[in-house]
């Protein structure tokens, strides 16, 4: 009954919700709405927008020239603008990024309905999969947050790690999740418009450093951490706690592969995309943005567990020598995307792209 009566609240409140933004809309005239065509979301900044030392924020402020600012409340930065439509705004990390992107979308003054989103940041690199300073588009964002665990010190001897999906009393079968679990689990973002966006940018050069290649050369058993950075398909597991190890890689491994039905690879690990996917699909089905036109780009700072030989705490604390590229490669990746777009918007606007 207490399930029964939650869900008919939370209904009530996305049709309460839907009724008062639709009246509050239809009260501004059609030049008074803000309609961004591209919205970049970084999820955190170091300091200022310009000027020092930069976040994720800094670069696409700088080079795409956001010199506009909107103060949104519910917002801790300013949503930043140029002319052209691009728009840019800061999260917050962690699952909370949801929380802002939710108080922008529901600001009376913009109409997002034909936005696209560029959810863009630096993350924790599968060495399995690719080096740091590569540029991962996600074709599905997994959630690692819902779960049952225990101290994997406290686990059975043949359990790989002490976590286990909601319902289930042991990681090493598939679980049965009850119709009271939390769901989804994951979002697979729309297959055409990932493709289209990696095809236009899959052959673009990444930066590389002596630095860096120094650090991969410790990956000396796994040929993918070893290889220049580059552009790839590759997905999203996020999850609020910083994990780092190769117990906890196989782990979400394990929880990619589970929770697409095989389909996916583990590459990026990150604190936001699964708040801000379930964000903007509530407010997708409150006809607030449209789903299909949200893309993730992440970019890998460092690895997710250490090379063969050296711990996990060592490792976890250890400077992160692929900041900048992966900072670097967050907007010579994501740039064009957004300028294809921006560019021959009149057809983007009718209909996302697809290769």
């Amino acid at each position: 009954m207490k399930i029964f009566s939650a869900a008919r609240s939370h209904v009530l409140v996305l049709a309460l919700s839907a009724a008062f933004f639709a009246l509050t809309v239809g009260s501004l005239t059609a030049a008074e709405l803000i309609r961004p065509k591209v919205i970049v979301v970084a999820t955190f900044e170091v300091g200022a927008d310009t000027g020092d030392k930069p976040g994720e924020f800094q670069y696409w402020v700088e080079r795409e020239g956001l010199t506009g600012t909107i103060a949104v409340p519910g917002l801790d930065r300013p949503v930043r603008f140029n002319a052209e439509g691009v728009y840019g705004v800061v999260s917050g990390t962690t699952v909370r990024a949801g929380n802002q992107i939710m108080a922008l979308c529901l600001d009376p003054r913009f109409d997002l309905t034909k936005t696209y989103w560029l959810i863009n940041g630096i993350a924790g690199v599968n060495p399995h999969v690719a080096s740091e300073g590569s540029a991962a588009w996600a074709r599905h964002v997994i959630d690692g947050d819902i779960a049952y665990e225990i101290d994997s010190r406290e686990a059975p001897a043949d359990w790989p790690y002490g976590i286990m999906a909601i319902g289930n009393k042991t990681p090493l079968t598939a679980p049965i999740i009850p119709d009271w679990a939390p769901k989804p689990m994951q979002w697979t973002l729309n297959p055409g418009l990932v493709a289209w966006a990696y095809a236009l940018t899959k052959d673009i050069a990444l930066g590389d450093s002596p630095e860096a290649r120094a650090h991969r050369a410790a990956y000396r058993d796994m040929p993918a951490a070893l290889a220049p950075p580059r552009v790839l398909l590759g997905d999203s597991f996020a999850s609020c706690r910083y994990w780092h190890g190769a117990v906890m890689q196989r782990w979400a491994d394990d929880w990619t592969k589970l929770y697409t039905k095989g389909a996916g690879i583990c590459a990026m690990t990150n604190m936001e995309d699964h708040g801000l996917a379930a964000a903007l699909t509530r407010l997708n089905g409150m006809g607030r943005v449209d789903f299909q036109r949200v893309l993730v780009l992440r970019t890998g700072s460092n690895f997710s567990m250490p090379p063969t030989g050296r711990s996990a705490a060592a490792s976890m604390v250890a400077e992160y020598v692929g900041m900048i590229p992966a900072l670097e490669a967050a907007h010579r990746v994501g740039s064009p995307v957004v300028r294809a777009l921006v560019e021959d918007w009149p057809r983007y606007a009718a209909k996302p792209p697809a290769p």
